[in-house]
């Protein structure tokens, strides 16, 4: 048994499909599949059910990938080790972030993060908060960003961000007149366009609306915050925004009137999180401060009047 073919082991598991698998592993289909099949003889035991279609794990199979995982993760700990001592901010980075903050956060932070760290190549993954936290732990991701809290002691957790949430109402809406800020109960009795499950902003809107007497609209949920703010521009409902979702250079709607609301503003906390035995575990904090520094130049958005 050697590492190379616990990594074979593991894409397969990964891919449910040796071609895919193969490709990930930059090798020959025909090679992985021999190496697997050595494998399996040199344990004794079959790991995989194989069928024309598909691959799935055998009983046997699931518990010795996850304990292939772990050493693979191991081994790759050790190689990290080895380059960040060399120095840290070079080579690559994998960091995860969630679809409702991605495409907002990473625009500003990217462009400072090359200019402190020119020499380190950031691969960016944006995905659902479950399947980041997976990635995670399984050791493909180096770090994700998140919203708090994440319960989990193998992560350690580096707080980044406060983002507030604004009220979106059409802009002849009642509240698109009313004097703002405004105060979380005039969602008592309203109806909150949100996103389809999954989406932890989801979960914190339901929050927020179940807190002031509010529900969800039902009978519709949207893909993405772009969906959610044009359905507000059709005069569809109201939902709640993140702030930097509405911050420049987001582009404005004249039919969509963005409401702040007074203290205590409903919020979401934002934190960095990588395993705590993370190779660059003593560099990511300093990778956490220049996104927590470009994030706080961001201006929250002035009451109107």
């Amino acid at each position: 048994m050697n590492l190379r073919d616990l990594r074979y082991l593991v894409a397969v598991a990964d891919e449910r499909h040796f071609g895919r698998a193969a490709d990930a592993c930059f090798v020959s289909q025909p090679t992985l599949s021999t190496q697997i099949r050595k494998l399996e003889r040199e344990l004794g035991v079959e790991l995989l059910e194989r069928n024309p279609r598909q691959v799935a794990l055998t009983p046997v199979g699931e518990r010795v990938v996850e304990r292939a995982r772990a050493i693979v993760r191991e081994a790759d700990a050790i190689v990290g080790d080895a380059r960040q001592s060399q120095d840290p901010a070079t080579g690559s980075i994998s960091i995860g972030v969630f679809p409702t903050l991605a495409p907002y956060l990473l625009p500003r932070v990217v462009p400072d993060l090359h200019r402190r760290f020119p020499a380190l190549e950031l691969l960016l993954v944006e995905e659902k908060t479950e399947v980041l936290h997976q990635h995670l732990r399984e050791g493909s991701l180096d770090v994700a960003v998140l919203a708090r809290p994440v319960h989990d002691d193998s992560l350690h957790e580096e707080w980044l961000f406060d983002e507030d949430f604004v009220l979106a109402v059409p802009v002849d809406h009642p509240l698109a007149g009313h004097p703002a800020p405004v105060s979380t109960s005039v969602l008592a009795g309203a109806e909150l366009l949100l996103l389809e499950d999954g989406h932890c902003l989801r979960d914190q809107a339901l929050s927020v609306c179940h807190l002031a007497g509010g529900t969800e609209r039902r009978g519709f949920r949207a893909t993405s915050l772009e969906t959610l703010r044009q359905m507000v521009a059709a005069g569809v409902g109201i939902t709640l925004l993140p702030e930097l979702a509405t911050a420049a250079p987001v582009p404005t709607s004249e039919s969509v009137v963005l409401v702040p609301f007074d203290d205590p503003v409903p919020r979401r906390e934002v934190a960095m999180y990588w395993r705590r035995t993370s190779p660059f575990r003593e560099f990511l904090p300093e990778l956490a401060s220049v996104v927590a520094s470009v994030v706080a130049g961001v201006s929250h958005r002035p009451a109107p009047g």
